[in-house]
């Protein structure tokens, strides 16, 4: 149920976005200002107007990755100079996410600066819910 709220709200506010996209209103936020933002929080983001992925940030600088599949993947950010929030997950840990992160008008706004003409997301919802994550495949 909580899944299907956060799904609905999700929905609405893209719809919103589409009408009047976010901007960003400083610069890069720094390691110390993203983990104060972030940690113990989980975000729901956006890209082009359509839902895209959700992270929960822990302690530690951990985060639990999904893209809103049910399939996590746990992680770890760190701060590259520059102002860059790197991420590395159990998937890939030698291929590291470098993102700048901005705190726009309504959130964070993340931009992929791997490609950044690829990716960039908004911040739909933050809460201190925890993500809805399926369990290990078992079986043969």
């Amino acid at each position: 149920m909580r899944h299907d709220r956060a799904m609905k709200r999700i929905a609405t506010f893209l719809l919103l976005c589409a009408a009047s996209p976010l901007m960003a209103l400083d610069g890069p936020m720094s390691g110390a200002e993203f983990d104060s933002y972030s940690r113990g929080k989980t975000f729901y983001y956006g890209a082009d107007g359509a839902a895209y992925g959700v992270e929960k940030y822990m302690d530690d600088r951990r985060v639990r990755w999904s893209f809103l599949d049910g399939n996590c993947k746990e992680g770890r950010w760190y701060e590259e100079a520059g102002g860059l929030i790197c991420f590395v997950y159990e998937d890939t840990p030698g291929e590291p996410q470098c993102w700048s992160f901005y705190l726009g008008a309504g959130g964070l706004v993340a931009r992929f600066e791997n490609d950044p003409g690829r990716t960039e997301l908004y911040e739909v919802e933050n809460s201190t819910d925890e993500m809805m994550c399926k369990g290990p495949e078992v079986g043969v």
